[in-house]
């Protein structure tokens, strides 16, 4: 067989296990706030969260073009397909490593790191580093700000506007309307991280001289990728589930609402007008802290935020430094 053709190979079957780990790892984002306010049961939010995955990847070319064709920059040939089997890989012994540990870390940033890492050891100026800098780093650090903060207002907003409201009443609808938010941030999440699968793919078809645009997703692509994060969605991860859905705040109907439709709020904004892969980690995360802020400040568990601040801080440089030894490992057999 072509020694092109399997090193290809071999890093589609690994970017597709990313996808799969993504999807049980990141299966939380999308509906552990709805699991905890008994909103939706549990095989119903996995199952809704699957299928919105699936719709949100035919939305995020532009994030996989980010990701593909704007991090690093690689000469076709075997050895390239090493560096981003490398990178792949180091994601999915990062994701799980924390699944384990039931952090709620970003499998987005795990790839980022695997893909900078491998590319900084095997290669001179191979990683686009302003690219890297403002995609990826800039709002590694903003999109948690930016979700803490709207979360805030979006519930005092929320508060105030149904200060009136029969409590009963109030709660019946917040979980009605929790379907719907449930829903945009599945899709929310389908259009980031299914695309950063989508762009490994199509990095390492481009690199492996199966296609010559960088940037073109053929459709097999976009359901291979769809398909993976789905079903790794419905196979769900419930030690980060139960991370974020109790151990951070107590949340209520209607903080669940507010914190989903603030974080799906800045994955669409993210994913269609800036293309940029943020966090969908992050960004929930965030956001049920800046909700929970709303009760009182000691509401929020800080000691268990201060844990998943930690997991954040590391996935990058860890991810990087498990690639460079997955790199040097394999890298005879990518000669």
């Amino acid at each position: 067989m072509d020694p092109e053709l399997v090193a290809v190979l071999a890093v589609i079957v690994a970017a597709m296990v990313f996808d799969y780990t993504n999807g049980f790892h990141d299966a939380a984002n999308a509906i552990a706030t709805s699991v905890s306010t008994r909103a939706l049961t549990p095989r119903v939010a996995l199952a809704m969260a699957a299928v919105g995955n699936f719709v949100g990847a035919h939305l995020g070319a532009g994030v996989a073009k980010t990701v593909g064709d704007d991090l690093v920059d690689l000469p076709t040939g075997i050895p390239s397909l090493g560096i981003v089997f490398a990178g792949v890989v180091a994601a999915i012994a990062w994701n799980l490593i924390t699944w384990y540990f039931g952090l709620p870390s970003s499998s987005s940033h795990a790839l980022f790191g695997g893909l900078v890492g491998a590319t900084t050891v095997a290669t001179i100026g191979g990683v686009q580093w302003a690219n890297v800098l403002e995609k990826v780093l800039i709002p590694m650090v903003l999109s948690p700000v930016v979700g803490l903060i709207l979360g805030y207002i979006f519930m005092i907003a929320l508060m105030w506007t149904f200060r009136r409201g029969h409590p009963g009443k109030l709660n019946r609808g917040f979980r009605w309307a929790q379907t719907a938010s449930a829903a945009a941030m599945s899709v929310g999440h389908g259009m980031q991280d299914a695309a950063k699968t989508m762009g490994i793919v199509v990095l390492a078809l481009y690199t492996g001289g199966f296609q010559s645009d960088a940037t073109h997703i053929p459709e097999w692509v976009y359901w291979a990728s769809a398909t993976m994060l789905a079903a790794g969605t419905y196979t769900g991860g419930w030690r980060i589930i139960r991370t974020l859905g109790r151990k951070i705040i107590d949340l209520g109907p209607a903080e669940g609402f507010a914190a989903e439709t603030v974080a799906s709020s800045v994955l669409f904004f993210n994913a269609q007008v800036l293309h940029a892969p943020i966090s969908t980690t992050h960004t929930i995360t965030s956001a049920i802290m800046g909700v929970g802020a709303t009760k009182r400040l000691s509401a929020v568990r800080w000691n268990v935020a201060g844990n998943i601040v930690i997991a954040w801080v590391t996935t990058f440089p860890a991810a990087a430094f498990i690639a460079c030894l997955v790199y040097f490992a394999i890298r005879p057999a990518f000669a």
